[in-house]
């Protein structure tokens, strides 16, 4: 899955979707109005001509990559996470579904299932629930029934936990020392509850966790993302990496390491975010470690069962369905959310809505 510049498709991108990527992941610098946003992604699928996922980040608070009327601002899910009401935040996971769906998205990689549990991390904090992580379990599965209540693919993250890392894995590659007793008792909390639930998919991590696999990032090891989260919690759904040109696997590794040891790994799908060169290195490191026999074929068929369940279920073709951002069905999902939002007047709320 790639992302690419701007708001139009480029010869790299139409290159790429010829050759049968995935899917498009959308940044900022993709999305105008809601109308310019719906354009793209409408384009993007009629171009495809075959279903083509197209993913976002909108999670609420400062991970929003959707702003500004017709769009509801949500509020920080650690807003929410005090109120402690699992059926507002399924409504909301319906009304982020709701606004994605209208204008052209399937995927959006929320919720957040990291467990706030250090003040001092730079790069998750309000995007969690709770410092508790029974309440993040609760109230995340709560978000992701609603987005897929409503046609929109969850993707909790970040697998095995962020939550407690001092520094951010956009710009380095973060360490935990946690034993596994306190990784049970914690970090995996949401992610087994995730799994149990049996909700579409799972983000990695960027980060070390020297209980599990000492000096190997998560999104590399076999035995944090086939040991742990396939077999010990059982979770069966798609494994999309993060960002494989984020500095936390870009300083360490080439391209093409992280892409061949993920796939032996277990992830299913990666995400390289920015650079059409990197992605074609990527691509070109699995299929050569297929040919050589280093990926076994059964590693690749196995990943395409999943990602094939979860486009029969949530690829929608390109739709005109702009029109219903501001509708009567739009409004009753808004409609009632007001304290979910505090400090701020639910007359605006509503307005914001609409």
């Amino acid at each position: 899955m790639v992302g690419f510049p701007g708001t139009r498709i480029d010869a790299d991108l139409a290159a790429l979707m010829d050759d049968g990527v995935y899917g498009a992941i959308l940044f900022k610098r993709n999305v105008g109005t809601a109308q310019e946003t719906a354009t793209l992604c409408r384009e993007l699928k009629t171009r495809a001509g075959r279903p083509f996922i197209l993913s976002v980040d909108q999670e609420g608070g400062r991970v929003a990559r959707l702003r500004g009327a017709p769009f509801t601002a949500l509020p920080p899910m650690r807003e929410l996470g005090q109120r402690g009401d699992a059926r507002l935040v399924e409504r909301v996971g319906r009304l982020l579904a709701h606004e994605l769906r209208a204008v052209g998205f399937d995927w959006d990689f929320a919720p957040v299932l990291d467990v706030d549990t250090n003040p001092a991390n730079p790069v998750i904090g309000d995007r969690s629930f709770s410092r508790d992580a029974e309440e993040v379990a609760r109230l995340g599965v709560a978000l992701a029934r609603g987005l897929e209540a409503g046609g929109i693919a969850s993707c909790g993250k970040h697998f095995p936990g962020h939550g407690d890392t001092t520094t951010d894995s956009h710009l380095t590659l973060p360490r935990l020392a946690h034993d596994l007793e306190r990784l049970r008792r914690v970090e995996l909390v949401p992610f087994r509850a995730f799994a149990q639930a049996r909700l579409a998919s799972l983000m990695t991590a960027h980060v070390l966790f020297d209980a599990l696999d000492k000096g190997v990032p998560a999104t590399m090891s076999e035995r944090v993302l086939t040991g742990v989260l396939r077999e010990e919690l059982g979770f069966d759904g798609v494994l999309v990496s993060d960002d494989l040109e984020m500095k936390a696997i870009a300083d360490h590794y080439t391209v093409e390491e992280a892409a061949v040891q993920g796939t032996l790994a277990g992830v299913d799908l990666f995400l390289v975010c920015h650079h059409a060169e990197v992605q074609r290195r990527a691509i070109e490191a699995v299929v050569k470690a297929v040919e050589s026999g280093r990926i076994p074929r059964e590693r690749i068929t196995e990943a395409h069962r999943r990602l094939d369940v979860l486009a029969a279920r949530f690829a929608h073709p390109a739709e005109d369905r702009l029109a219903t951002l501001g509708g009567a069905e739009h409004h009753a999902l808004a409609k009632g959310l007001d304290s979910a939002f505090a400090g701020k007047d639910p007359t605006e709320v509503m307005l914001a809505s609409r």
